[in-house]
């Protein structure tokens, strides 16, 4: 009976946690402390480790480690995937894309947490709903994301609202400055999977059900936006280099002013404001027939199941996405942050211009199919663009639309 004694002892806790949560899911009894490991994306901009200082400072026996991860998301996954489907206790605070909540909680690599701990209700609507998967928070957002429109002030009077109107710009900067017209992330990875949803949706489809449950794309709506990324190829105005771009890569290119107009995340900003000066513009993505769409990004916090100091990484969040510290993502980082208020902070849009229109772009943005399978969705959707692009010819572009919506649809089948 004394042995039992223990089992029944945390058999009652764990009864008695669970009983404080709320519809939101998680507890308040996520135990441990000590020190945590950190592991999210490489940071470009530096701009992490003071952030991660000023923590340590305050609580020297409960010290971060920030663990760099490669900068492709893809490979931030399966490397996190690997850590936890070992089970391994490497990793405290995962930094997520905002596309894995469902995969990770479905699998059980994070813990669920209580909604009362953090002020959701002061965060961006849609950046919150990227944390939540079956009516429970899994993670905390942190940053959130929307494609831009990068494009140089002194060879554009009036940036463009639609692609015909991209299309005619680019064609004659190109022409008569010997430089590419426009780029997005066009390798075969994450980022191209973005760049086509953000052109479907610009042209009024969806490729996913919000849900993951439905293939819900148009083989003609399919086959209008990858027919404008085909005509910009095909006419020379989309470098044929930049189906080797990720974002660094068109950041480079944009702002060492091998190209007039680029899609990029706004983490761009700061690099391109200190290279351009007055030259640099942004302003929302181009769609056909208006202003477009774009794909809903950024990071969320998480906590992974396998963390032996719960309790510290999750007071941790807390304070990494505090708004003094979300304040520092923005001014330091370039990063657009969750709370609500900061963009409509008149000091930061003084200094940050484009705040209006991403806060705008946030909002109408869309979010990426919450499903359990999304990495299988995405490198369907990335490897079928990627040989398309190889080839652009006009008469595939419906095919190859018709085509991957089959194999999309043998995906959720399986779900």
């Amino acid at each position: 009976m004394l042995r039992l004694l223990p089992v029944l002892m945390a058999v009652t806790l764990a009864a008695g946690c669970a009983a404080t949560g709320d519809e939101g899911g998680g507890d308040k009894g996520t135990g441990g402390t000590g020190p945590i490991t950190f592991a999210t994306g490489r940071d470009t901009t530096a701009y992490l480790q003071p952030l991660l200082d000023r923590w340590n400072q305050a609580h020297p026996a409960e010290r971060v480690t920030l663990l760099e991860l490669p900068e492709a998301a893809d490979e931030q996954r399966a490397q996190i995937a690997a850590n936890l489907q070992a089970q391994s206790n490497r990793y405290d605070v995962l930094g997520l894309d905002v596309v894995w909540t469902a995969e990770f909680a479905e699998n059980g690599w994070i813990i669920p947490l209580e909604r009362g701990l953090f002020p959701l209700d002061r965060f961006l609507p849609p950046v919150v709903e990227t944390a939540v998967y079956k009516n429970k928070l899994w993670a905390v957002p942190y940053t959130s994301n929307a494609g831009l429109l990068y494009y140089r002030k002194d060879l554009v009077r009036k940036p463009p609202r639609t692609w015909a109107e991209l299309r005619d710009q680019s064609r004659q900067i190109t022409k008569k400055r010997n430089i590419g017209g426009y780029a997005g992330q066009f390798l075969a990875y994450e980022g191209l999977t973005v760049n086509f949803a953000e052109a479907v949706q610009s042209a009024g489809g969806q490729i996913v059900s919000r849900d993951g449950a439905e293939v819900t794309l148009d083989p003609a709506t399919g086959g209008v936006a990858l027919e404008f990324l085909f005509q910009g190829l095909r006419e020379g105005w989309i470098p044929m280099e930049s189906l080797s771009f990720k974002e660094e890569e068109t950041r480079l290119a944009f702002q060492e002013g091998r190209l007039a107009f680029a899609r990029n995340w706004p983490h761009a900003y700061g690099p391109a404001k200190a290279e351009l000066g007055g030259k640099l513009g942004v302003t929302r993505l181009p769609g056909l027939n208006g202003p477009g769409s774009s794909t809903l990004g950024g990071a969320n916090l998480a906590i992974s199941a396998y963390s032996k100091n719960q309790h510290t990484a999750q007071e941790f969040i807390r304070y990494f996405t505090s708004l003094e510290n979300e304040r520092r993502v923005l001014t330091e980082g370039s990063f657009p942050p969750v709370w609500t208020e900061l963009y409509d902070d008149p000091e930061l849009i003084k200094r940050f211009p484009y705040l209006p229109v991403l806060k705008e772009s946030i909002l109408a943005a869309q979010p990426r199919p919450v499903s359990a399978n999304y990495n299988q969705l995405s490198l369907v959707i990335a490897s079928s663009v990627a040989k398309a692009l190889g080839n652009p010819s006009p008469e595939t572009a419906d095919d190859v639309a018709a085509s991957m919506k089959s194999e999309l649809q043998e995906i959720t089948r399986t779900q």
